[in-house]
């Protein structure tokens, strides 16, 4: 007679199936152990119930971990580094093998680390292979899903179990991705000519740029308080700096104007069009984020490309920017973004639109790594942020140095992420509590 149907049926049916699994004190099978359990369609099929998604994830043979890898332990670890706090996370395993990951979001570390450690229950004695299948019960452990908090969380321990899959197989994070698409990666100096006020100044700096070897930097020429004064002077003031910062740079070097959310619509567009001799490589942020439909109508008025979406969480919350053509170039962030897991999926889908990525990276060695392996993966990127000022310290923390040389990365060839971390660097950099601080001074403030 027929057996039932339903989900636990399924179940039963995908356990009776299996083929006795191979001991794991054997060093052939230790790390292998997971391709032996089947992928059978009535396995795979409760992961499509969602609302139940969360037993479902408990009861699957794949998660189990009786024979193989087993994650045991979830440790976090928070440091202050000059303006901000960045947020480590380790996970480890009964067989001696670690993950790196980093959720460093500026003035909530503390909420991240604690949604971190709400999460343990979900992967706590489960096998850390099957990245995709962690991502999806983290997200749907939580009736109320979404949100910076919980998605830098995911990130952090995503980026983390992609570390550790790459480590225990043997290979770099790309090559799991289905890289490397390139070898080298184009870097900019992001926050570069900060405090600059004078078109000498912006020259000087411009040219430190070259000598250092860059091929692209991106700065803030707009003071708020002078919009608010008078517009016409600041856009003009600020329109020769930019004037000199491209004197400085040269005709070959990019040079990407931050504006923060700064502007009005009106002020982006008449800036625009002033910067425009001067070929900016794109306008970032020009006005608030939320709201898509006015970022495609001011785009449609700018002739200089949007990049945008540093706060943009999901693919859902990319897709009315990309359907209503709300920039030329995105810019996920890796850890708020819920990890490599989600940005690939976002970058897929920016890939149909033909739009550029070049992510967001404000943050430490790992995040880092992690978009590098990222953007080594898939067709569409552009160029990766780095904080130039932190170089140094991010070189100390990596047990394998980030090579940057004229313009570009070099990729990591370790296993992995392809470098450990040094936190006994950080000694002296003790975690301090921040406020919970607003976005940049904007013209709406």
């Amino acid at each position: 007679m027929r057996e039932g149907g339903g989900r636990w049926a399924a179940i039963n049916r995908a356990r009776r199936s299996q083929k006795t699994r191979p001991k794991r004190s054997d060093p052939q099978n230790r790390n292998r152990c997971h391709r032996q359990m089947p992928l059978t369609p009535a396995a795979d099929c409760v992961y499509l119930h969602w609302p139940t998604c969360s037993a479902a994830y408990s009861a699957s043979p794949f998660h189990e971990a009786r024979d193989c890898m087993k994650i045991t332990k979830i440790e976090t670890f928070k440091y202050w580094i000059e303006w901000c706090n960045w947020l480590f996370v380790k996970v480890s395993t009964d067989e001696g093998l670690y993950g790196w990951g980093e959720g460093s979001l500026h003035g909530a570390i503390e909420s991240v680390e604690t949604a971190i450690h709400e999460l343990e229950p979900v992967l706590i004695g489960k096998d850390p292979s099957g990245v995709e299948r962690h991502w999806q019960a983290m997200y749907h452990a939580w009736r109320w899903r979404g949100g910076p908090t919980l998605f830098t969380a995911m990130g952090a321990l995503d980026i983390a179990l992609w570390d550790l899959e790459g480590k225990r197989l043997g290979v770099p994070v790309y090559r799991l991705l289905g890289g490397p698409f390139r070898t080298q990666l184009r870097g900019y100096a992001s926050h570069w000519l900060a405090g600059v006020d004078t078109p000498e100044q912006a020259y000087e700096g411009a040219r430190e740029a070259v000598r250092r070897g860059f091929t692209a930097f991106k700065w803030s020429p707009f003071n708020v308080q002078k919009l608010r004064e008078n517009e016409a002077a600041a856009i003009r003031h600020a329109t020769e700096l930019m004037a000199a910062a491209r004197e400085g740079a040269g005709a070959d070097v990019e040079i990407f104007v931050e504006c923060g959310e700064r502007l009005s619509p009106r002020t982006a567009v008449i800036a625009a069009h002033a910067f425009a001799p001067y070929r900016p490589g794109w306008f970032e942020e020009p006005i608030p984020f939320e709201n898509a439909k006015a970022m495609a109508s001011l785009q449609r008025e700018m002739p200089v490309p949007i990049a945008t979406g540093e706060r943009l969480l999901s693919r859902w919350e990319f897709r009315e920017l990309l359907e209503e053509g709300g920039c030329k170039i995105i810019q996920p962030d890796l850890m708020h973004a819920a990890g490599i897991s989600e940005v690939r999926k976002i970058a897929a889908m920016a890939d149909t639109y033909y739009i550029s990525v070049a992510p967001h990276n404000p943050g430490g060695p790992i995040c880092m790594l992690a978009a590098m392996h990222l953007a080594a993966a898939i067709p569409n990127f552009l160029i990766l942020e780095q904080m130039e000022g932190e170089r140094r310290l991010r070189d100390a923390l990596c047990t394998q140095p980030i090579i940057y040389k004229d313009g570009f990365f070099e990729l990591p060839t370790g296993p992995g992420l392809g470098s450990d971390l040094h936190l006994d660097v950080l000694r002296d950099h003790s975690f301090r509590p921040q406020p919970i601080s607003g976005s940049t001074e904007s013209l709406w403030k």
